[in-house]
Order: C-alpha cells, then sequence, then structure tokens
C-alpha cells in the first residue's frame, strides 16, 4: 500500500448535469493536475463492473488505473470495493451531515486518501458531487478544496429529463420528474452551504458565468485554487486531451477540439407547468444564487 504524501484535492460539488464534468475536464488540462473523475462510483462502475476509462479502456486494463490500485491497496478487489461499498452506506449520506461522525468514517476516508495519493500528481481532482462525501473528506483531515459547481434548476430539470444514452453499453441514463430534480438540487446546494459554514474551503462558480466568458472565469477559478492558469483555451475553443476518468457523463470520453457554448435549451423546450414547480421547490436559494427571475 503506499506511503506517498496525499496531494490536494479539489472536489467538485453540486448535482448532475450541472457541469461539473466538463469543468473537471478543464482543470485536468492544467500541469500538475489528474482528473479521476467521479471516485465514488469508482468502486461499484469500476472495480465491480469493469466500465470503461476515460481513456476508452476497460477499467481493469487500464494501465493508470492498474498502477494506482497497485499503489494503493495491493490491486483493486472485490473484496476491498465491496468493503468502501458497505461502509459508503452507513457513513456517506446526505443525511448524516449534520452529525457525520461514525466509528468506520477514518477507514472509510482512509480509502479515498490511498487512492488520491497513487495517483501520482500534486494536485487531483474528484468529480464525485455528493456533499455528503465532501463532508466525510473534510472531516477525515483530508486537504481538500470543494468547487460548489451551480447551474440554473430550471436547465438542471430539463437536463434530467432528457434521454441521454451511456456511450458504455448504449443504455439510457437515469431520468428524474422536475420535482424530484428540484428536491435534489435544493438537498445538495444546501449541504454545501453547511460545509462552508462550518469552515471548510469552499469556492463556488456557476455554470452559467464559467460559459459566458470561459477564459476569464476559469482564470480566475484556478487562481483561488492556486492553480497555473488555463493555457490551452483559445477563446471558446478548449483543446482536451484524453482523461482516466473513472465515471461521469458521456462528456469524459471527449478528446480534441471542444466548443464552450451553454446550452440554454429549457428556454423554449421546459414546459411551464415544470418550470413553475421547480420555481417554488427552489426558492430561496434560486434567488441566492442569481437565479431570482421566475419568467427567466
Amino acid at each position: 500500500m503506499t506511503d506517498r504524501a496525499t496531494p490536494r484535492v479539489v472536489y467538485l460539488g453540486g448535482l448532475g448535469r450541472s457541469g461539473t464534468t466538463l469543468l473537471e475536464r478543464l482543470l485536468g488540462e492544467l500541469p500538475g493536475v489528474v482528473a479521476l473523475g467521479e471516485v465514488v462510483h469508482l468502486w461499484e462502475r469500476g472495480v465491480l463492473a469493469g466500465e470503461p476509462c476515460g481513456c476508452g479502456a476497460a477499467f481493469p486494463a487500464c494501465p493508470f488505473w492498474r498502477r494506482v490500485g497497485e499503489r494503493a491497496f495491493g490491486g483493486w478487489t472485490r473484496p476491498l470495493a465491496e468493503r468502501v461499498l458497505a461502509l459508503r452506506g452507513r457513513i456517506d449520506r446526505t443525511r448524516r451531515i449534520p452529525r457525520i461522525g461514525h466509528p468506520d468514517l477514518a477507514e472509510y476516508t482512509r480509502s479515498y486518501l490511498r487512492l488520491y495519493s497513487a495517483a501520482g500528481a500534486p494536485v487531483v481532482i474528484d468529480s464525485s458531487k455528493h456533499a455528503s462525501l465532501a463532508c466525510c473528506l473534510v472531516a477525515g483531515g483530508a486537504d481538500v478544496h470543494v468547487v460548489h459547481v451551480v447551474r440554473d434548476p430550471r436547465a438542471v430539470a430539463h437536463s434530467w429529463s432528457r434521454t441521454v444514452h451511456r456511450p458504455e453499453d448504449g443504455r439510457p441514463m437515469t431520468r428524474w420528474s422536475p420535482a424530484r430534480t428540484a428536491v435534489h438540487w435544493s438537498a445538495q446546494n444546501a449541504a454545501l452551504e453547511l460545509l462552508a459554514r462550518r469552515g471548510a474551503r469552499v469556492t463556488r462558480i456557476r455554470y452559467e458565468d464559467l460559459l459566458a466568458d470561459p477564459g476569464p472565469a476559469l482564470a480566475s477559478l484556478t487562481g483561488r485554487l492556486g492553480l497555473p492558469e488555463p493555457g490551452f483555451l483559445d477563446g471558446r475553443t478548449a483543446w482536451l486531451t484524453a482523461s482516466h476518468t473513472a465515471s461521469g457523463n458521456p462528456m469524459r470520453f471527449r478528446v480534441g477540439q471542444v466548443e464552450l457554448r451553454r446550452d440554454d435549451s429549457w428556454h423554449s423546450a421546459l414546459p411551464g407547468r415544470d418550470r413553475r414547480l421547480v420555481n417554488a421547490l427552489t426558492w430561496p436559494l434560486r434567488a441566492r444564487y442569481g437565479y431570482g427571475s421566475v419568467a427567466a
């Protein structure tokens, strides 16, 4: 098992479909930074199911992840993954954030710290999103800086209602109703707000601001994170290399030239009744983050 020093961890938190995968891919292009994907899902989707890494190779065949597994745990095994998943079921839950303490918390967080250390980079990006895992890492003593990624809940609700096929196997990804999305949007963002009030390092960025002016927005964020300025952007064009992300949306497989454009299709595609429902269920956090207009 690894004895390497634990690197700095940039943890991307927020609700899915808020732009975390795109932000992870951008940050992962910086020197000295390795993007690991949604590590919370690595144990089930990577170790147990053998789903593809972002590089395209199956997780068990990816040289990067083989090295990480050997350094961290002496190799990936089913008992290891099942143990971490069992711990997650007992500890890593949003409802436990007010009192995250648990007798097995140290063991649970240690599995993540070993994995981060074995990645072999000064800074790692974990886009697991869940506020509860961020809380576990903070409580476990990780050197973690949480980036709270926010997107207009109406846009998020529209995205969750659409059919998106998983590139791994062609099956449709999970779909949520607007009501369920709104409830989860409020819960996750409120939990990340609580984490900040407890003294954790939390920096918020809005999806809309990142895509409105990518260069300055990303440079401002990297400055606050103590990371180098991005040199791979040309206006709205980013040049992405292959990554070794363990889980995430289809964006993690994109390589080459990528145009950074906002998806505002919800303005015309989200039905009025769903818009009004999301408006009601996400107030007042929606207004706090600058999404106060009911008509917008």
